[in-house]
């Protein structure tokens, strides 16, 4: 292990061992014949985990949620979701872009949409107003410090769009981590989303790649658009290997995550000029504010941490984030905790 304490994201982990010796030895093929068996196995049993009909393996949860979009959507159409959503945030305007497709973002204080939001949301028919033609749900949700959208709201959320004929895709790129949190399987948490993307290079630590999962149908189509998009890939079976030892490997310990991300929080909320509740802190993210007399800036924060071996994100001149994931001991969250806390005081 590394002496560095990384906690800027969980997409700094480092395959394991197995997942190495997976790679070296995988079956390949050409996977835009259909053709590679290790990703064919892959899709296959990410389709079996979701209890969906089939999945198509994506280089990254950015290209598999804009397919989603570019499936669900048509050239001037709205797609709503929650105003921090990583589909509107930290894509590249990709919707706009590949789909010429518009935001629609709800702000919230927990991240979390009301379905009263949704509905409010919904451009009714019209012949002078953008169509609503999607709602897009992320579970648990990045820059709401990966907090997780209840099973009972979801239902209540997917019911509304429903009701108006919407589809909704589930950003799921930590869905793992949300049915960890509430104890139950992502199958049951995406239940009721027509698509649903979760990436195996997050918490689960493969090197590269997410899955796109629904109907035969969507993901037929959603194959066609993976082409269009650059997405298409040949041997590459190697990184399909690793992505299902994360599967069978990771899944089982994404609550130690949980565990040590609870504890950094613990430790940095006891800091002055630190706004953070650790009751909030659900899943492996934690985010806290620092306030106008803090001691640091968010920038000369991690600055001081990075000169101590502990590497977190600032994200503008007051907010910072840290990850946990599985090259992070119990140890590790106590010293990075405590290293912020005595930078603060």
């Amino acid at each position: 292990m590394s002496t560095i304490i990384d906690l800027r994201s969980d997409t700094v982990t480092h395959p394991t061992q197995s997942m190495r010796r997976a790679m070296a030895a995988a079956e390949v093929g050409d996977d835009v014949y259909g053709e590679d068996p290790t990703v064919n196995r892959l899709e296959e049993r990410a389709a079996e985990l979701l209890e969906r009909d089939a999945a198509v393996f994506v280089p990254t949860g950015t290209m598999g949620n804009q397919i989603a979009v570019h499936l669900h959507t048509i050239p001037g159409s709205e797609v709503v979701a929650e105003a921090g959503a990583h589909v509107f945030n930290f894509e590249m305007g990709a919707m706009a872009a590949l789909s010429g497709a518009l935001p629609r973002p709800i702000p919230t204080e927990t991240g979390i949409l009301s379905p009263q939001q949704v509905e409010d949301a919904i451009q009714p028919p019209s012949g002078y107003r953008t169509p609503t033609r999607l709602l897009v749900l992320e579970n648990s949700h990045n820059l709401a410090g990966g907090r997780v959208t209840p099973l009972e709201r979801m239902r209540e959320l997917i019911g509304v769009a429903k009701a108006h004929n919407l589809p909704v895709h589930l950003d799921g790129a930590r869905v793992y981590n949300a049915a960890a949190f509430l104890g139950i399987s992502a199958a049951e948490v995406a239940r009721g989303c027509d698509t649903v993307m979760f990436c195996l290079s997050k918490g689960l630590a493969a090197p590269v790649g997410s899955v796109l999962v629904g109907d035969a149908d969507a993901i037929k189509e959603a194959r066609r658009i993976r082409k269009m998009f650059g997405g298409g890939m040949r041997q590459v079976g190697v990184l399909a290997a690793a992505g299902l030892v994360a599967l069978d490997e990771m899944l089982p310990r994404l609550a130690e995550d949980h565990a040590t991300a609870a504890r950094l929080a613990g430790l940095i909320a006891e800091a002055p000029g630190v706004d953070l509740d650790a009751s909030t802190v659900e899943t492996n993210i934690v985010f806290f504010s620092l306030a106008e007399d803090a001691r640091l800036s968010a920038p000369a924060l991690v600055v001081g941490l990075s000169k101590r071996g502990v590497l977190a994100n600032a994200l503008g001149p007051a907010r910072i984030r840290m990850v946990t994931h599985y090259e992070i001991s119990m140890e590790d969250a106590e010293k990075a905790g405590t290293l912020t806390r005595g930078l603060l005081s």
